[in-house]
């Protein structure tokens, strides 16, 4: 980590980049505690908590959130912190913890999820609920999505309780079931039936991430606003027949086509805000090479523009689909028997909205690219969703993580739009600002097959926990009472 006067001075240099007021030369919060974490003494609990809820399998479906929720509720009420159970499904529960703060600034609110996408386990060098430590790793399904954020959150309010930080904001933890593809157990049902008990200023979950490169952190990017997702099906139509004779206008060669048209679709860049920001930032940050790809995104040569965006569909795919919505076929159906042609065929695409666009003149689009009166085109998912604002860049919340970002990682945050989808998505719409933030990861990883949702998943040991020490800072930064 660099000097404390070469950290003041690459937080303050990305204050002004980003257009907001330049820290001042004071201290954040965090350093001018007279009674700091030790650090050092939390790394022992931090992991075996970390290993407890990876052990947990809590694959959705079915979910069985109960596990870690009955967890953490033994070890918060255990030191005297206020837990709440909502559920509509026992199996599947949340749990909300809270800090009281004086009430003198709204509430702080940090989330994580319990839940975790399934896994085949002949596939993974140690079976994924082991949460086996190896080589400097840990490895386990969850453990960076999200399990990082829900051990984070434990000691963060551990640590504050045990401290007895005086607080001006309450701080809320909110640990979420269902992310992965059944939220309305979990985000959805407590904004809806439970809202009250998680209303704050500022959120922070999953979304973002720091990035490694040859063991060197490059950089860390803060999610201020994500895509918004739209499921759409694609239906051809054509004769049937005896698979000896093929006939003109087959429904799964004129499906074939129709993809192939999509996927070969040079689609205009729509930029917002964060977008426009995260690249112009990158180029700051990157090598020579990679900068004149950030900076030829956002220039007028049509050429330049088309090949940064192949490069980075080839190297860093979130990237290209930063520039424009994005377009990903996922299933296609079609057919009964080997020997009979069929009369439909069906696919699935998973369509990633920029905020910006309007739905209805991207499905125009759309039967445009395609045209062809055999395929039929509609969204099978709600297309009327209020899209939120994208999180202040010249906010208090988003000074306090370049702070943090200097600090504990000696490098500078470029806000980020998400192109996946996290649970911030529905309390941005109740008006919080939300960021997503992550631990670090080897940009390497991804490649060998060790990422999120990947066959197999790790963490980094060391990062694990310099995550809860990032995180810890960011709340306490916000919330301590003056």
């Amino acid at each position: 980590m660099g000097s404390p006067l070469r950290t003041f001075l690459r937080a303050a240099v990305v204050a002004v980049v980003v257009g907001v007021p330049c820290l001042t030369t004071q201290a954040p919060l965090s350093a001018q505690a007279s009674n700091p974490p030790n650090w050092n003494a939390l790394e022992s609990e931090t992991l075996r908590h970390f290993q407890a809820l990876l052990r947990f399998d809590t694959s959705n479906p079915p979910g069985n959130e109960y596990l870690v929720t009955d967890y953490l509720k033994a070890a918060l009420e255990k030191e005297g912190i206020a837990v709440q159970i909502v559920a509509s499904d026992p199996k599947r529960p949340n749990l909300i913890a809270r800090l009281k703060g004086s009430g003198r600034k709204p509430p702080l609110l940090y989330m994580g999820h319990s839940d975790v996408v399934t896994v085949d386990p002949k596939k993974w060098t140690f079976p994924p609920f082991s949460a086996t430590r190896d080589g400097g790793y840990i490895y386990g399904r969850g453990s960076l999505d999200d399990k990082p954020h829900v051990v984070a959150g434990l000691m963060t309010l551990l640590t504050l309780k045990r401290l007895n930080v005086a607080l001006d904001r309450d701080v809320i933890f909110l640990v979420e079931a269902g992310e992965e593809g059944s939220s309305g157990v979990g985000i959805g049902y407590i904004v809806q039936e439970h809202y009250p008990l998680i209303d704050a200023e500022y959120c922070f979950a999953e979304g973002g991430n720091v990035t490694r490169v040859a063991s060197q952190v490059k950089f860390a990017a803060i999610q201020a606003q994500e895509k918004v997702s739209r499921g759409m099906e694609l239906v051809a139509t054509g004769p049937s027949g005896h698979g000896s004779a093929p006939l003109a206008g087959m429904a799964i060669v004129e499906l074939s086509k129709a993809i192939a048209a999509l996927s070969a679709w040079r689609q205009p860049f729509l930029f917002n805000t964060t977008s426009r920001e995260f690249f112009r930032l990158m180029a700051t940050v990157s090598s020579p090479d990679d900068a004149l790809r950030y900076r030829a995104v956002l220039g007028a040569d049509p050429a330049a523009r088309a090949a940064a965006h192949d490069s980075f569909q080839k190297s860093e795919p979130r990237y290209a689909s930063m520039l424009h919505t994005s377009i990903s076929p996922t299933i296609v159906n079609g057919g009964y028997r080997s020997n009979v042609i069929p009369s439909e065929a069906k696919a699935t695409l998973d369509v990633r909205m920029v905020p910006e666009e309007d739905p209805a003149a991207f499905l125009d689009e759309v039967l445009k690219v395609i045209n062809n009166p055999a395929i039929t085109v509609r969204y099978t998912s709600n297309t009327a969703r209020p899209i939120p604002a994208p999180a202040k860049l010249d906010s208090e919340a988003f000074k306090v993580v370049q702070s943090a970002v200097a600090r504990n990682y000696d490098s500078v945050a470029i806000p980020m739009m998400g192109t996946g989808a996290t649970d911030m998505a529905q309390v941005r719409t109740k008006g919080q600002q939300c960021f997503g933030i992550g631990p670090a990861a080897d940009l390497e990883d991804a490649a060998k097959g060790f990422a999120a949702h990947s066959d197999q998943e790790r963490i980094l040991e060391a990062e694990i926990y310099r995550f809860v020490r990032f995180s810890y800072e960011i709340v306490f930064d916000l919330a301590r009472g003056n």
